[in-house]
């Protein structure tokens, strides 16, 4: 089992940035990738960012591409995802997850990751 735990979150005005982090504990060895989803009320929850824990390529969804960096320390099992230029349609719950990916595509799909956080609650204020 692994369980990412998720923290950052908060209130910040358009324009500004926030930097979310997820720590994850348990057999995380088992896992390849990491990535963030972000659910905002009434909608799916949609792909955000993906990093694998080791080496590799890092995915954005094409919303957050250019404002967003994911980035990881292995020595703490911890992933980050620093946002900036923050927008009001950027408002959702962050999820964590963890999982062991697909080996032929991008790992941008839910049925990507096996563990997933409780979400941290980002607000961006016009």
């Amino acid at each position: 089992q692994v369980q990412p735990v998720e923290s950052g979150g908060g209130l910040v005005q358009a324009g500004g940035s926030l930097r979310l982090s997820c720590a994850a504990s348990g057999r995380t060895f088992s896992t390849y990738f990491m990535g963030w989803f972000r659910q905002a009320p009434g909608k799916e929850r949609e792909f955000v960012a993906a990093i694998p824990w080791t080496g590799g390529a890092t995915y954005y969804a094409d919303s957050v591409k250019g404002r967003c960096t994911i980035s990881r320390n292995n020595a703490e099992d911890t992933v980050y995802l620093q946002m900036n230029s923050l927008k009001p349609e950027d408002t959702a719950v962050y999820y964590c997850a963890a999982g062991t990916g697909p080996i032929d595509r991008a790992p941008t799909t839910r049925s990507d990751y096996n563990y997933w956080g409780r979400g941290t609650q980002v607000t961006v204020s016009s």
